[in-house]
């Protein structure tokens, strides 16, 4: 894969991988897809949009919604922390990718487990397709990498502002998920309007703080790969906010505050 000279002063150079090409074109092309159906109204089975814009099917089979999150995140962690211990003498690099991942996806498991509140279920089908989703980018962001070691380093070093990012944006999403999980108390199934934190400019800060989180991934990794998976997250996380609005909207009416946007501050 070819790319602008330019640009190889702030990604390494691709290596000679079909893999990873693959999965950089069928990854964007399938986030981007996800984020459109988003703002179409088909939306990704889970949480609220749970049967909103698609037939319910009587007969699905499904898992407790706790049973249905650890199914997404823990294969992605095994395959992050596996990484650091089947591969212990990596280059700075390849260790600071592989920690942010598994510190991403373990303070997922646990948010599971001990801080999130669930009443409902997840689809079978989604609680397959969401984790192959996470597993797949999380192993091929780690092998791009691994095949970046020989490679000459970027001229601009983007790791410490990557850090940097990272930590600013698992706080935060962290600190968003703590006031979405208080809105409610242990059985309450009603939704409410979330207030605090970013939550008075946008109504998905979380997701917009993971995206922070992720650009951080990639300004460590500056690899091709982590830049276009984290722009095809950025595509699907924004169309979900877009929905998640407009559900909001639908569901409060008057109640919900107009000049509350959907991702980003005062714009969207």
């Amino acid at each position: 894969m070819s790319i602008p000279s330019i640009l190889l002063n702030f990604v390494f150079r691709p290596p000679s991988s079909l893999f990873v090409t693959m999965m950089s074109v069928v990854g964007l092309a399938s986030l981007m897809n996800a984020g459109y159906m988003e703002i179409k109204g088909k939306h990704m089975q889970y949480s609220k949009f749970l049967n909103v814009g698609l037939a319910k099917k009587k007969d699905d089979m499904k898992l407790s919604s706790r049973n249905g999150m650890l199914l997404v995140y823990t294969p992605a962690f095994l395959v992050a922390l596996g990484s650091l211990l089947v591969f212990p003498d990596q280059y700075l690099r390849f260790v600071l990718v592989a920690s942010a991942l598994t510190t991403h996806f373990f303070k997922r498991v646990l948010e599971v487990l001990f801080l999130h509140k669930y009443s409902g279920y997840m689809p079978l089908e989604s609680a397959i397709l969401i984790p192959m989703s996470y597993t797949f980018s999380t192993t091929t962001m780690i092998y791009a990498q691994y095949l970046s070691r020989d490679i000459p380093e970027p001229s601009v070093d983007l790791k410490y502002v990557g850090i940097g990012l990272f930590v600013v944006g698992i706080i935060g999403n962290f600190y968003h998920h703590y006031i979405l999980a208080n809105l409610r108390k242990e059985g309450d199934k009603e939704y409410k309007i979330p207030r605090g934190g970013l939550f008075d400019l946008v109504i998905c800060p979380h997701y917009m703080l993971e995206i922070i989180e992720y650009i951080g991934i990639s300004c460590i990794s500056q690899t091709l790969y982590a830049f276009v998976f984290t722009l095809g997250t950025a595509l699907y996380l924004t169309g979900r906010s877009y929905a998640t609005r407009k559900w909001y909207i639908s569901k409060f009416g008057h109640m919900f505050p107009k000049d509350v946007k959907a991702i980003i501050p005062y714009v969207f």
